[in-house]
């Protein structure tokens, strides 16, 4: 019966939230569901010392992560430089590889730590343009823009200073770069898999006699005339995090006297450092470089530091309920049935991460829950940090895309399409094959002992 409580909740928190009812609110309302239903301890104890907790503790760990990002990618998208970047690409590569084109400027960006958010407003009317001058169905737009943004940069490419990647880093002791190779083969086969689908789709549309479908959107280049950076200087920032992401994460903090001085104080070296030191440089030299072209740079940096705000403690809200969730006796059951399959245990990993993603509706809160919950049982397995840490991510990659997901549900709205006209193609790009490569990593590391 306990077991039904947590379903149950679990399938409320999926429908209300694709409902479109906040997970601030929803969260802590269905954590104390459960524990009422379940009589485990009051309702009101899981509100002030589980929920809460575990919401602080993760807002404690990676605030600075998401304001840095999202004042960068703020910065970003209001100086033109994101807009500069992709139309370079797709302009160079041209219309006849408008998927490619549209695929690879959004994993520039993504890649380059703008926000998938603003990635998705900055891509859509550049996207769009492309899809309907090379005839290609808009429907399958959406399945584009989400295979550059939510797969392959934000969980598998090493180094990736997306959040989700820094997420791993405190608990498993790792860096942004563990398990290279895998992440790379992961990655390889989301881009080259996901782009066959798309053609494969686009040209049998296309041979049924389907065009874009609708006119270009009279507003669409309404910003194309607003003056923004060159492709060199929009390119700066993307590469001083890069640099100096890599320099801090493999030199400095590597170097005995500053480990030293760590250890003095008992602490260790915090794997979202580097990431947030060398976003923090990026925004310095753009509120710099790119003044001319910031309308009002207080208030771009307000936008983005209030914007971080929503995301965190939605996220930090999902973890809440996670833990109210693993602390009922019930969960003990759940736990033992996964245990009890007969898999090696990194495959138990991932089936844990990308179920509880699924849940969620979201990669972040899916690996938050994870790690806070789940992440000693992990690492008491003796599995290599490195593979942990690629794995949750790779897993976690895979079904939070489901129908309630809220990136999902935001990018149909900026595409004007429905989940009826797009979504099929989305669940390919962002849950099959995403979870194809989550196994394939774990039976290459398994077999050869790759990282």
């Amino acid at each position: 019966m306990d077991v039904a409580v947590i379903l149950l909740t679990l399938i409320g928190l999926m429908y209300f939230a694709y409902r479109g009812v906040s997970v601030l609110v929803l969260a802590p309302i269905l954590a104390m569901a459960a524990a009422l239903l379940t009589s485990d301890f009051p309702f009101l104890y899981a509100l002030s010392n589980v929920f809460m907790p575990a919401a602080a503790n993760y807002i404690k760990l990676y605030f600075p992560v998401f304001i840095a990002g999202a004042i960068f990618g703020k910065l970003m998208g209001a100086s033109g430089a994101a807009r500069t970047l992709s139309a370079f690409i797709i302009r160079n590569l041209g219309p006849r590889h408008a998927i490619l084109s549209v695929v690879l400027a959004t994993a520039l960006l993504t890649y380059g730590g703008v926000s998938l958010f603003v990635v998705v407003f900055a891509m859509y009317p550049i996207g769009a343009e492309t899809f309907r001058a090379a005839g290609i169905p808009k429907r399958l737009l959406p399945a584009a823009i989400t295979l550059g943004a939510f797969t392959f940069t934000m969980t598998a490419l090493p180094g990736t200073p997306q959040y989700l990647n820094t997420m791993p880093t405190i608990p498993f002791g790792t860096t942004i770069y563990a398990a290279p190779l895998l992440g790379l083969l992961a990655a390889v086969m989301m881009l080259s898999l996901g782009i066959l689908w798309i053609k494969y789709r686009a040209q049998k549309a296309m041979a049924a006699g389907e065009g874009y479908g609708e006119e270009k959107d009279q507003n669409q280049h309404e910003s194309a005339d607003t003056p923004a950076p060159g492709v060199l200087m929009a390119l700066t920032p993307i590469l001083l995090v890069f640099v100096i992401n890599f320099l801090l994460t493999n030199v400095y903090f590597k170097m005995p006297d500053v480990v030293a001085n760590y250890q003095a104080v008992e602490a260790t070296i915090n794997g979202t450092w580097a990431v947030i030191l060398a976003l923090g440089t990026a925004i310095a030299f753009m509120l710099v470089a790119f003044r001319r072209y910031l309308f009002d740079p207080n208030q771009h940096v307000f936008d983005g530091s209030v914007g971080s705000l929503l995301p965190i403690f939605n996220t930090a809200s999902e973890v809440g309920y996670g833990a109210v969730i693993t602390a009922l006796s019930a969960f003990v059951v759940v736990k033992a049935g996964i245990a009890a399959i007969d898999i090696p245990d990194l495959f138990k990993v991932a089936i844990t991460s990308t179920s509880l993603a699924g849940i969620i509706g979201s990669s972040s809160g899916g690996t938050g829950m994870v790690l806070a919950l789940l992440g000693n049982d992990f690492l008491s397995t003796g599995i290599n940090p490195e593979v942990l840490h690629r794995v949750v991510l790779l897993a976690a990659g895979g079904l939070d895309t489901l129908p309630h997901c809220g990136a999902v549900i935001t990018l149909l709205a900026v595409c004007k399409l429905t989940h009826r006209q797009s979504y099929g193609d989305i669940a390919v790009v962002t849950m099959a094959i995403p979870l194809l490569a989550a196994f394939t990593v774990i039976v290459v590391h398994l077999s050869t002992g790759l990282v």
